[in-house]
């Protein structure tokens, strides 16, 4: 070779040490931080049969997103607002800008972080300040509450509205705790989205959204300040009206308001103006400023002790706040399934899309499911607690000495439509698994029986082992219809949850099987309870993961492949969504290409998710260096997950445009035991014929595993089943490096990209 060639490997999610990717025991840092950095092997350490020009490099980006604590915990906290940021990137391809699914789920994330605020108040100011403290059975042996039961009610419930405004803090600062380190490159001059029409991938600035997520964070510190007034000055209109209460309780409303109207704009906005300078940042500064004198002012009139103790029950307007956010959730769900159906007709990869096209409104749901059921195991934990005995309920009485704490009804029903919706979901999930399982296996049959054709006696033992392997991995195809039926019951139970606001709701029928059938009702609040204790464990179950993953190397993984799969897009719905690596990761390595490609060529090495990286940042290439550059993907998602999850930016059509783009040097190499990966572009089972012809059916090499099913003579075991890792380490994957090494040698001239397909 006459120039240099560099094979830069990028890991997937969980992150192997440099060590690991580039199988040498000594490395060292050549570029980045500790964050992200790039590593090759240290010269003179190990040894390498590679003639001179071919080099390795790994980027090891791992450290972006964080350690195992920091995980679970945000795993525990912000798993709703991950997954709503999620939704609109899994809309279906219609080649324009998305319709109304951007402006829905900005205002479905909306409605998350006010439900986040009502569930602190219904601990703190609620269940706490309102009934609690003025009960003596409540603070009786309980000193670290009885200091409250001194103070007069108003500047005891301003004193305990300080809680809902930490937690909002609490908020702000776990999404942007790591912000310096994920979202590091800030964007150039005129870097950021200026023109309409559908976000694409390959935009310049689609990884750089700092000036989005500071207009998000403005918008829902409104929103969530704004609830919180609301709920105080609600308080003292019911007890003390006075003109200053209804101004400040009318302002409140109107920033509430005012943040929806926002969300309704484009997320996405020009960087600067020509003599304007940045565009916006003067609104948010405002926006802020305005919802924290708000708030401010809310706490300091409630925190004026003018007020007599009010009668006992719960906090004036709570309940109808809950049950009001409810119904705005199901009518914003409804319209987001309507309008997601819509533009699924009109899609043009609905073939090939992840649950029907239906992914949007499945994630949506799912962030509102965990929000609800979070927010009812919180309140009803707590009031179980304090109310030492059974878990309030309406239909049961209270017991003698016991303060009778009233939680929302709403979240009751929350937590009973949690319980059926997972008791459904499961036997779905097992149903699937039962029903697809001979088809599976006979599929399996057909591979193993063509990779290890009459196999001895002695070796029937590993040969079944390899056709289980081969059939579980395809079990994730056949979970279609289990996100469909958790969308179908997880909107029949907000929707009936909603209708409480009608007076035909859940809440009307209980109150109507107690008056006719008690042991009917008694039979619901015990489901009810069940469904509270398993929300509750399932929160602590979360914890007890974080926990087991510094011991267990397998549940470590677990907890990191959802955090790296669910941060990997840019935020644009939710700004307490955890950080998105992305944003630093692809930058950095489009960087680092094109330094390493003006010395020779740069083959792009990328191992599961790290595939996705890759393609993202062959994207993100100018046309100039697109000629020097070669694509090898293995143990890839891009088709199995990403093009069927997210259509819109990564679907089938983004990837023949990235073989176009780099003139198919692109090299894909997957295995049928891997439960991950798969062909890009041709069949996945035997006897299916590809699905497409030309270069783009060359692309894909499927590497047989096990290499056997026998011993072989040297060896006093069968080989492994390696599954989905480890790649690098088969001679196919060198094989492939020195033919796509071969073929960028061969480059003579650069050539141009084609155009855009659309």
């Amino acid at each position: 070779m006459a120039r240099e060639v560099v094979e830069l490997r990028v890991h997937g999610v969980s992150g192997a040490s440099a060590e690991e990717l580039l199988d040498h025991p000594v490395v060292s840092r050549v570029a980045g931080d500790t964050n992200a950095g790039f590593y090759r092997p240290r010269p003179g350490f190990g040894i390498s049969d590679r003639p001179g020009e071919l080099k390795v490099e790994a980027y090891r980006w791992g450290a972006l997103t964080a350690g195992a604590a920091v995980r679970t915990l945000s795993l525990l906290f912000l798993l709703p607002f991950m997954l709503v940021n999620l939704a609109p990137w899994a809309r279906p391809a219609t080649g324009g800008s998305g319709g109304l699914i951007g402006p829905l789920c900005r205002l479905l994330a909306a409605t998350l972080t006010a439900a986040f605020v009502l569930s602190i108040v219904g601990v703190t100011v609620d269940i706490i300040g309102w009934q609690c403290v003025p009960y003596r059975p409540c603070i009786q042996g309980r000193g670290y509450l009885a200091w409250l039961a001194k103070l007069p009610l108003g500047p005891r419930l301003a004193l305990l509205a300080l809680v809902p405004i930490g937690a909002l803090r609490l908020l702000w600062w776990l999404g942007e705790r790591s912000a310096r380190a994920f979202e590091a490159f800030p964007a150039s001059r005129g870097q950021d989205r200026t023109s309409g029409g559908e976000d694409r991938i390959d935009l310049p600035g689609f990884w750089n959204d700092a000036l989005v997520v500071r207009r998000l964070r403005a918008i829902h510190l409104a929103i969530g300040l704004g609830t919180l007034a609301t709920m105080l000055l609600g308080a003292q209109l019911y007890i003390h009206p006075t003109p200053v209460a209804y101004v400040i309780y009318v302002l409140a409303w109107l920033l509430l308001a005012a943040g929806a109207v926002l969300l309704c704009l484009p997320a996405r906005f020009p960087a600067e103006v020509p003599g304007r300078g940045p565009v916006d940042l003067r609104g948010i500064r405002t926006l802020r400023l305005a919802a924290v004198g708000l708030a401010v002012l809310a706490v300091l009139y409630t925190a004026v002790p003018l007020e007599r103790e009010p009668p006992r029950g719960q906090l004036p307007n709570y309940e109808a706040a809950v049950a009001l956010l409810v119904a705005i959730q199901a009518g914003l769900l409804i319209a987001l399934v309507v309008t997601t159906m819509h533009q699924r007709r009109r899609s043009r990869d609905i073939g090939s899309s992840r649950m029907s096209g239906l992914a949007t409104p499945v994630l949506a749901m799912a962030s509102i499911a965990a929000a609800s059921g979070f927010a009812a195991a919180l309140v009803y934990r707590v009031a179980d607690f304090l109310d030492r005995g059974d878990i309030p309920n309406p239909v049961r009485p209270n017991q003698p000495g016991a303060p009778p704490l009233e939680p929302p009804v709403t979240y009751r029903w929350a937590a009973l439509a949690g319980l059926a919706a997972i008791l459904i979901v499961a036997a779905t999930v097992l149903w699937r698994s039962l029903a697809t399982r001979r088809r599976r296996r006979r599929r399996a049959d057909e591979i193993v029986r063509r990779d290890f054709p009459d196999p001895p006696p002695e070796a029937m033992a590993r040969w079944t082992a390899v056709r289980d392997v081969v059939a579980r991995s395809a079990l994730a195809e056949q979970l279609g219809p289990v996100f469909i039926t958790f969308l179908v019951l997880s909107l029949l139970g907000v929707t009936m949850a909603a209708l409480d606001l009608l007076g035909i709701g859940p809440s009307q029928f209980n109150e109507e099987l107690a008056r006719k059938d008690g042991n009917l009702s008694n039979e619901l609040a015990l489901l009810t309870d069940i469904g509270i204790y398993v929300i509750g464990l399932i929160a602590l179950g979360i914890l007890v993961v974080g926990l087991l993953s510094y011991r267990s190397e397998g549940t470590r993984r677990t907890v990191a492949v959802i955090w790296d799969l669910g941060t990997f897009w840019p935020r644009t719905v939710h700004p307490f969504a955890p950080p998105c690596y992305a944003e630093r990761a692809v930058p950095e390595l489009a960087k680092r290409t094109i330094a390493l490609s003006r010395k020779g060529g740069v083959i792009l090495s990328g191992h599961s998710h790290g595939s996705v990286i890759v393609t993202a940042t062959v994207l993100q290439l100018p046309p100039e260096v697109l000629p020097r550059v070669a694509l090898l993907t293995h143990g890839s998602p891009l088709h199995r997950i990403y093009a069927r999850l997210c259509p819109a930016f990564l679907g089938d059509w983004v990837l023949h445009e990235t073989g176009d783009r780099i003139g198919w040097r692109w090299v894909n190499l997957w295995r049928d035991t891997d439960p991950i990966g798969g062909p890009l572009f041709s069949a996945h089972w035997p006897g299916q014929h590809p699905r497409v012809s030309g270069p783009a059916g060359t692309v894909d090499r499927r590497l047989r595993d096990p290499q056997a099913v026998t011993v072989p003579p040297d060896d006093t075991v069968p080989p492994s089943i390696d599954q989905h890792w480890p790649y690098h380490t088969d001679p196919a994957y060198e094989a492939a490096v020195r033919e796509l090494a071969g073929r960028l040698a061969d480059r003579t001239a650069p050539e141009s990209p084609p155009r855009t397909r659309r």
